[in-house]
């Protein structure tokens, strides 16, 4: 690996605040994209790399690496706080790794809750021994350089979808859902009301309901 050290631009963020956070606790992807109107998700390409180990929420902490690098990712565990989601941005760069066990188990030491890239990763048996969810578009043992530059907390883009710094990640076995810092209050209470539409529908179906309601009273 190469260690030429170039300029790391670092951005300023502000994090949700807690009780914002607890109240997605154990909300559903597909409930938050509903309050979306339908679209709330990162591309379905990218995948859990450990398939049962899908499950995160916390705090966008964003970097972007450019292609084959990680300076910037590794700049970014300076700043990881518990409750970060670390995304990297390698502008879908696919031909080697942006993080391995090693880079991922220093984030988790700094209590991160999980890690997302347009990338690659590496060390499938080490980081299944993590316990830490990754999602990323595939796994490669080539390895990247540390070169730069890169910034630290600024917006990214991941095949397609935004992410700032402060956002809302949350992951299940569907999928990554972004959730704007400045609209999580809202949606929060939008995803409460519709998980307890969907209960009563559930039960419906449950009871034997055969088609929508609305196709019943034509």
């Amino acid at each position: 690996m190469l260690h030429e050290v170039s300029e790391i631009i670092t951005h300023e963020w502000q994090r949700p605040s807690l009780d914002i956070m607890q109240g997605f606790s154990g909300a559903a992807t597909g409930h938050i994209a509903d309050a979306f109107d339908g679209y709330a998700a990162l591309n379905f390409k990218l995948k859990a790399i450990i398939p049962e180990q899908a499950n995160f929420l916390g705090i966008a902490l964003t970097c972007q690496t450019g292609p084959a690098d990680n300076l910037a990712l590794l700049h970014a565990l300076t700043h990881a706080q518990p409750w970060d989601i670390l995304g990297a941005d390698t502008q879908g760069y696919t031909n080697c790794a942006v993080a391995g066990d090693l880079v991922l188990g220093m984030a988790k030491n700094s209590g991160v809750k999980g890690f997302v890239t347009d990338g690659c990763v590496r060390d499938i048996a080490g980081i299944r021994k993590l316990n830490m969810p990754v999602w990323a578009m595939g796994v490669t043992p080539n390895s990247p350089h540390r070169r730069g530059p890169g910034h630290v907390g600024g917006p990214v883009t991941l095949l397609g979808s935004t992410i700032r710094s402060g956002d809302i990640l949350l992951a299940d076995e569907d999928g990554v859902v972004v959730i704007p810092a400045n609209r999580a209050a809202e949606i929060l209470k939008k995803v409460h009301e519709i998980a307890q539409a969907e209960q009563i529908v559930e039960a419906k179906v449950h009871a034997g309901m055969t088609r929508p309601e609305f196709l019943q009273q034509r």
